[in-house]
């Protein structure tokens, strides 16, 4: 079974508020050359996850912690 690691969990690990992150991974999403798994896992109208330990999640990560 995946391990998989929602928004909210990952704002509690960064201590970051969800709004907050909400808009800088959307701005990470746009710039699709820097952060291509990111971009290519995220689909409108769903909820912010991924699986632990895949690319998207370590793009996503270092999108927060900008």
């Amino acid at each position: 079974m995946t391990d998989i690691v929602t928004l909210k969990a990952l704002c509690d690990e960064l201590k970051i508020d969800p709004r907050e992150a909400r808009e800088r991974l959307r701005a990470a999403v746009g710039d699709a050359k820097a952060n291509p798994e990111l971009a290519k896992a995220r689909k409108p109208r769903t909820p912010w996850q991924w699986v632990k330990g895949s690319k998207g999640f370590e793009e996503a990560k270092k999108a927060l912690s900008q």
